[in-house]
């Protein structure tokens, strides 16, 4: 029997793969997962946790026939392929920078044993570098953008079989690699959601069938259900967006025009990273090269901690602890408040969500951190700076989120645990006094900028 390998990354999944469905239509498949110490660098207890329940959950659906091996790829998969027998490595495509220079490298270590390396679909509905501009280029600007990969369009899902053949390695998981997995597990500080693909494709069945109908009005509440919860699972593909745009064709409604659109948000960002990889760690846009930032102290770590003394960003990042996500409002409420009122780098947001996030995103992660600080995509003026008291009043009316991510101010209520400085009680039960005046550091803020742009 012919054998290939399909070398899983951010595909974890059984549906929907056309890398499976191309390596299943060669003869008997061998699925891996590598374990890279490389990839994982900065990846915090929950984030590894989250990858080990979700590849427990991808070995059952697999039948128990995924392989999970620890090192580096570059030298694991050629030496499984040759333990194999292998003609040939399956995998989807990474467009991410280091996962294309790392794939380069498998590929040229593959060709020099005759083994194919076959590249087939990518975790994105469209694969990025495909929409471009009348000029050749890649869009640097949202709606365009959108406008133009609307137009595009997308592949309907792949069709992928039911069952699979192929070899029986000597050991599925490697010993090492399931000790690492198991302690993950064990250490995990955080509550996961459930795992695998059956738990994702019932999340997005009660998120469509529930809450898409309202989504467009309510996305921006953080006291309601209303977001889909579906990021973490995109983030490691456990679904792929291609099978969400398939389940919403021919909608025009509100709320499915708005989750679209927020799925092409997350492939434009992925764009723009495959078009400026130095993105990754410099500014897109390079307007602000003479701003002047503060050290971290003590402040940068009441803003880790959740304790900066006001309620809104003090319960996201109370979340971003205790479940490794937070709503997109008030991802952006909590990266003001580190860059506007703290007048620190975005480089210290991103890592410490990077660090924290289940569904973290390289390259949702990075652009979005740019677009606050004004140095990236749609560039937001540096001088638009998110008010943390006037944005929980409008993302949390009633105060139902601060309750529930801050107990010292559970006694609080209604809208008054907004604003606890203005009750008697506010501060009884511990809550910390702000550490700083919101309408001084926005002044500072604006001063910095006029004079990094010469104003």
């Amino acid at each position: 029997m012919t054998t290939s390998l399909l070398w899983l990354r951010r595909d974890l999944r059984r549906h929907d793969h056309p890398a499976l469905a191309a390596a299943a239509d060669a003869g008997g498949v061998l699925a891996v997962y590598v374990l890279d110490p490389d990839h994982l660098a900065g990846a915090g207890p929950g984030r590894l946790a989250w990858l080990a329940a979700t590849l427990r959950a991808t070995a059952e659906s697999f039948d128990g026939r995924l392989c999970v091996r620890l090192g580096d790829p570059t030298e694991v998969i050629p030496a499984l392929a040759r333990e194999l027998g292998a003609t040939a490595v399956h995998a989807t495509a990474e467009t991410e920078p280091a996962g294309r220079m790392r794939d380069d490298r498998v590929a040229q270590a593959l060709a020099g044993m005759g083994i194919d390396w076959l590249v087939t679909g990518s975790p994105y509905a469209v694969t990025p570098g495909r929409v471009r501009t009348l000029a050749g280029r890649g869009y640097r600007v949202f709606t365009p953008f959108e406008k133009a990969w609307r137009a595009h369009g997308w592949r309907d899902p792949a069709v992928t079989p039911d069952s699979l053949d192929g070899p029986t390695p000597r050991q599925w998981i490697q010993p090492e690699a399931a000790a690492l997995l198991n302690s993950w597990l064990t250490d995990c500080p955080i509550g996961l959601p459930p795992a695998g693909e059956a738990a994702a494709r019932q999340a997005w069945r009660e998120f469509r069938d529930e809450r898409l109908d309202s989504y467009a009005e309510d996305r921006d509440r953080a006291d309601l259900p209303s977001g889909s919860r579906l990021s973490a699972y995109l983030a490691l593909g456990v679904l792929h967006p291609r099978t969400l745009l398939a389940d919403l064709a021919g909608r025009s409604d509100p709320g499915a025009t708005k989750f679209v659109s927020e799925l092409a948000w997350r492939e434009f960002y992925a764009d723009v990273l495959w078009h400026h990889p130095d993105s990754l760690s410099g500014d897109l846009v390079e307007t602000l090269t003479g701003m002047t930032f503060d050290e971290p102290d003590a402040r940068y770590h009441a803003w880790q901690a959740g304790r900066t003394g006001y309620p809104l960003v003090d319960a996201g990042m109370r979340q971003l602890l205790a479940e490794g996500w937070l709503p997109n409002r008030v991802r952006m409420v909590v990266a003001s408040f580190l860059l506007k009122d703290l007048h620190l780098p975005w480089h210290l947001g991103a890592r410490h969500f990077r660090e924290h996030l289940i569904d973290y995103d390289t390259a949702s992660n990075t652009h979005n951190w740019q677009w606050v600080a004004g140095t990236g995509t749609d560039a937001a003026p540096y001088h638009r700076i998110f008010n943390p008291v006037s944005q929980a009043a409008a993302a949390d009316p009633d105060g139902a989120y601060v309750r529930r991510h801050l107990p010292e101010l559970a006694h609080l209520p209604g809208p008054a645990a907004l604003r606890p400085w203005d009750h008697p009680d506010g501060h009884r039960h511990g809550y910390p006094v702000r550490i700083l005046d919101h309408a001084a550091e926005r002044a500072e803020a604006l001063t910095r900028y006029r004079l990094a742009v010469g104003g």
